[in-house]
């Protein structure tokens, strides 16, 4: 009979040991090679960047690819007796009503008849689409866009809103300073939510040759204060703080802004009594399409991540940053003017602290609203602006050209361009639409100094504009 054979173990050769830390490292080179990959897909979508090998296309045609076919149609120019101006700006034939010549002045339309029409469409308050959508609700999000005359970015902020998860959901409200046929006909194109058009009705655009506009008696910008009393120019006892006096075209920004706030918050019949968030674009900014869905993340979580943040901030002037390592972080900071001004968000309650300060905001010397409002947080108000900004931007500048900056090539295709592609690279890799945010350890926050102001705002008729403006229908 054959004896039971008893296993007996192998000597250790390390042979099993050896493969198990191969496949361990090849592991971690391969994830550490998909990480890499991932973290350099660093975004830069400054035009200014672009050197000789960038051979990407910024044609019109390039962008129209990367717009559903659906909404082509705000970005179509309707049949008019004009003319195309540069970079497919809509710009009007001078002599034609309600739009503007090449170089920017009024048309040869009657004044008077558009001060009325602003008077009109201000006193109707008409909410266009409310029949589809129904009445403002508490909780909806108002979105309100300054407008100038820049349609060719307006025409894609327009896209981009339109392709907005929850966009049905809010109210948008364009608040013009020039009035345009051009601008109103693709404003109330718009089918996609509630909209409403109020008119700053103190415009350059409506007083040319008198304040706030230019008065002919006003004195010049460059005149010293000594020759100006000499020749007894309106506002010769008011220079700014450089010694400068007003320029029309700069304070117009800071009166209509401070005017819209006040309109919505206060004014409006469909707007006075909501208590839901605010948020401010410009016509020349881009939004993501999760940038609804991200901001009330925000709203949500703001309470346990900063219960003294006032102010929700979706964008950032970062030319360069990545979507992977920031898509869902956001940090707390105090509020800084040029950092957070773009694509900010309060409430009513945010806002009657701000205007406790009207006095501050308005005789502050600094044509910037931003700026202003920097100065009303740091010496007005009891708890000082504090914000939770998104660190993967949702709102995004496009605009090459504008008040502040004037470049040689204002061409708008490549930055549209550019952010087009961002977005489209962080919906193919599932950066947008987090399951929800955290918090940022913010880098040691340095005590913001009290900064001098920018000056163009000495003259005290704009102090009292502004101020008259603060107490319209209180």
């Amino acid at each position: 009979m054959r004896g039971r054979r008893i296993p007996i173990a192998l000597p250790n050769t390390g042979a099993l040991s050896r493969r198990r830390h191969t496949l361990y490292i090849r592991s971690a080179i391969i994830v550490f090679i998909l990480f890499a990959f991932l973290q350099f897909q660093v975004i830069n979508y400054d035009s200014n960047d672009s050197g000789p090998a960038d051979t990407t296309n910024y044609s019109t045609a390039a962008i129209l690819q990367m717009v559903p076919p659906v909404f082509h149609k705000y970005l179509t120019s309707k049949t008019r007796n004009a003319t195309y101006g540069q970079n497919g700006t809509h710009g009007g034939l001078p002599g034609a009503a309600g739009g503007s010549g090449s170089d920017g002045s009024a048309r040869a339309a009657n004044i008077s008849e558009i001060l009325r029409m602003i008077h009109r469409y201000n006193e109707l308050q008409t909410v266009l689409n409310e029949d589809i959508f129904g009445p403002l609700q508490n909780d909806s999000v108002i979105i309100v866009v300054q407008v100038h005359k820049r349609i060719t970015y307006l025409r894609h902020l327009i896209v981009s809103l339109a392709q907005a998860k929850d966009i049905s959901r809010t109210m948008l409200v364009f608040s013009h300073d020039f009035f345009d046929d051009d601008i109103n006909d693709l404003v109330q194109s718009i089918d996609f939510c509630k909209v409403m058009q109020i008119f700053y009705p103190f415009s350059i655009q409506t007083h040319p040759s008198e304040f706030p506009g230019a008065d002919p008696e006003d004195c010049p910008r460059d005149i010293k204060k000594e020759q100006a009393l000499l020749r007894k120019c309106n506002n010769a006892l008011h220079p700014d703080l450089y010694g400068h006096y007003r320029e029309a075209k700069f304070t117009q920004t800071k009166h209509h802004w401070w005017w819209k706030a006040n309109r919505v918050f206060d004014q409006l019949e469909v707007t006075k009594y909501h208590t839901g968030l605010v948020v401010f674009l410009e016509e020349d900014h881009y939004v993501a399409e999760d940038f609804l869905y991200i901001l009330e993340l925000m709203q949500q979580k703001a309470l346990e991540l900063c219960p003294k943040c006032n102010i929700l901030s979706l964008g950032t002037y970062l030319k360069t940053f990545n979507y992977y390592t920031y898509n869902k972080k956001v940090e707390v900071t105090p509020w800084v003017s040029s950092k957070h001004n773009m694509g900010m968000a309060f409430n009513r309650s945010t806002w009657h602290e701000i205007t406790r300060c009207a006095r501050h905001f308005c005789e502050y010397d600094d044509y910037n609203w931003d700026w202003s409002l920097q100065h009303v947080s740091q010496q007005c108000l009891k708890q000082k602006l504090h914000v939770m900004v998104v660190k993967g931007p949702r709102v995004f500048h496009i605009g090459e050209c504008g008040v502040h900056h004037k470049k040689s090539n204002c061409e708008s295709n490549q930055v549209i361009s550019k952010v087009q592609q961002v977005l489209r690279v962080a919906r193919r890799s599932h950066q947008l639409y987090p399951k929800s945010i955290s918090l940022m350890v913010a880098s040691v926050i340095k005590k913001t100094k009290l900064r001098k102001g920018n000056g163009g705002w000495g003259d005290q008729r704009d102090h009292q504009l502004c101020f008259n403006i603060t107490l319209i229908g209180r």
